[in-house]
């Protein structure tokens, strides 16, 4: 039986009510704690007692001791499990399974994935795996139909293309909860058939349309909304923020992006209260970071860093969250709820020193209740698709003496520009301050010849690094200071099946093989985390980093063609503002 009716359970509600009315004893009874009320903005003792999946009453403290289980929490808060509304699971380079036992005993017990990763590497077939793979969890997973497969059509390729019947497809199942963020903001705006296909389809669903509406403002922000799509999480500035909470949108708040939250949370407070439509979410985390500072409780922490009370920050967690999602069971400790809790030991670090899941102990002191081992039965394998490549592909070849070529200036925030340089038997000859970035498709469906572009301030590099995680279209990229090391770089992916790897001197410093689409691996997440830190360490030899725009992260979403701005694509140097596509060498 599918959430949330699995609670209606007429037996199950007639022991809740007994057990309410102190005729029947409790399942489980959480003493001596503090309930942090989300709805009224209190936080005072109460004892909480739960029967199979359904907490039936939260009641006054040490008024009833009679239950199959009780647990003293000692003067710690009792909280809501918190909801992540908006992530993609891949980013933490993990299967659902291991994301699960990281992320339930930080206290997130309901995610809302977006698995347009692995829908552009591997198509229906991947988001089929998706939801299989996140049954049985004690992580609540609420799969979206990815909306951008590509997220820029016509301006670079993936490895599946998502037009409105598949979108009608993926949205007839009852496990599909709706639409995952619209990314093609061009094709909303302009009424592109495909975009309007697809946004018409989540409408007549009746299910959630979400949004992704990084950079607009004024008219192109009210025509974005105007079209249906009723979320956004791409957030830049206090001044963005406020425009898209006053257009209506619900708000996903990530953490992912801090230098972010301080501007909001100062907006914030000249609101005369906190609007119910902010929601909080994590979008991506590396596992390293995962492991070491956590998911949506680290979200949180730094939330009430940056001064916003820790009762709106667990609210827009919790509470927004739920009635976002349309999930009356959800987002509440209150009586007839389901028993989704998270126990913190302060409302500061929010520590989780147990979690609840449906009513079972799914976690305690930060370590899950049950463990699994890996398995060698792993999908999508296979997903690169093409022939070790030799130094010279990522050479720009021109004619005469001098050619103009088209650059991008400054990672993320990205700009055009322009050099002229100098042409030595045909190949064009980069300076030691501009990056070439090569894109190469992966999926077997176009040619796999590089496209090489040039990329302005993002420093002095001294070798290469090279990724099959590359938002969205997850093609093979490789960012380079010389050929040779690019190419030993991509090799070595190509070899193992994807991942990411650093080169220097021609050797491999630092490999992190992500077997599952060239996105996941099934190690537990801590060992890809220190996987991921070495790798990280052997970036740092080679890339010149200026934070916080010039990171390692920005490599993974450097070629994000839906994005305003230029960025390299499979086919050329392509602006999502504009849908025109450039190439390396003008002319």
């Amino acid at each position: 039986m599918h959430e949330p009716q699995d609670l209606n359970d007429a037996n199950l509600r007639d022991r809740a009510v007994a057990a309410a009315l102190g005729n029947a004893p409790f399942d489980l009874l959480l003493v001596g704690g503090q309930l942090v009320n989300v709805a009224t903005s209190e936080i005072y003792p109460a004892d909480v007692g739960i029967v199979g999946g359904l907490i039936a009453s939260v009641h006054q403290a040490g008024s009833r001791a009679d239950a199959a289980e009780v647990i003293d929490l000692s003067g710690q808060f009792i909280a809501p499990g918190l909801i992540d509304t908006h992530m993609h699971i891949e980013s933490s380079m993990v299967t659902p399974r291991r994301y699960a036992q990281t992320v339930v005993p930080q206290g997130t017990t309901t995610v809302v994935w977006d698995p347009h990763e692995v829908g552009n590497v591997a198509g229906l077939a991947g988001v089929d795996w998706a939801i299989a793979a996140a049954r049985g969890l004690d992580l609540r997973v609420l799969t979206l139909a990815p909306s951008c497969v590509p997220s820029a059509p016509g301006i670079e390729r993936a490895g599946a293309t998502f037009d409105p019947p598949q979108m009608a497809q993926m949205l007839a199942n009852p496990d599909i909860y709706g639409v995952a963020e619209v990314m093609d903001m061009r094709g909303v705006l302009t009424r592109a058939p495909k975009m309007r296909g697809i946004v018409d389809a989540g409408l007549a669903s009746g299910k959630l349309v979400c949004g992704h509406a990084r950079g607009l403002l004024d008219a192109e922000l009210q025509g974005f909304v105007a079209a249906g799509i009723s979320s956004d999480h791409e957030i830049s500035a206090a001044d963005d923020f406020m425009q898209k909470i006053r257009a209506g949108l619900t708000i996903e708040l990530r953490g992912s992006h801090d230098y972010v939250l301080p501007g909001v949370v100062a907006a914030l407070k000249t609101l005369p209260h906190m609007p119910q439509t902010l929601t909080i979410c994590t979008d991506d985390v590396f596992p390293d970071d995962l492991t070491a500072k956590g998911g949506m409780a680290d979200v949180l922490r730094r939330l009430v860093g940056h001064g916003m009370p820790a009762i709106d920050a667990l609210r827009g967690a919790t509470l927004n969250a739920a009635m976002r999602l349309g999930r009356a069971d959800l987002g509440a400790v209150a009586p007839g709820r389901r028993a989704d809790i998270a126990v913190f030991a302060d409302l500061v670090g929010f520590r989780a020193t147990l979690v609840l899941a449906s009513g079972r102990i799914a976690a305690r002191n930060g370590m899950p209740t049950r463990t699994e081992s890996a398995t060698s039965d792993l999908p999508f394998t296979d997903t690169m698709k093409l022939d070790p490549l030799i130094a010279d592909a990522f050479d720009i070849r021109a004619s005469g003496d001098v050619a103009t070529v088209n650059t991008v200036v400054t990672p993320r925030f990205t700009r055009w520009g322009t050099a002229d340089l100098p042409v030595k038997d045909g190949i064009v000859q980069v300076p030691a301050d501009m990056l070439r970035m090569a894109v190469i498709h992966r999926h077997g469906l176009a040619d796999p010849t590089p496209v090489v572009g040039l990329l302005q301030e993002w420093g002095s590099w001294s070798g290469a690094i090279a990724t099959t995680i590359a938002h969205d279209s997850h093609n093979l990229n490789v960012f380079g200071s010389n050929t040779t090391d690019m190419a030993v770089a991509v090799n070595a992916l190509i070899a193992c099946g994807g991942g990411m790897a650093v080169a220097k001197d021609s050797k491999i410093l630092a490999l992190l093989p992500l077997p599952v689409c060239g996105l996941l691996s099934d190690a537990p997440t801590p060992e890809v985390g220190v996987a991921l830190e070495q790798l990280r360490d052997a970036a740092d030899q080679v890339a010149d980093w200026l934070p916080p725009v010039r990171t390692f992260k920005a490599l993974v979403g450097a070629s994000l063609a839906c994005n305003p701005g230029p960025h390299v694509t499979d086919i050329g140097i392509a602006d999502g503002s504009t849908g025109e596509i450039r190439q390396t060498v003008a002319g």
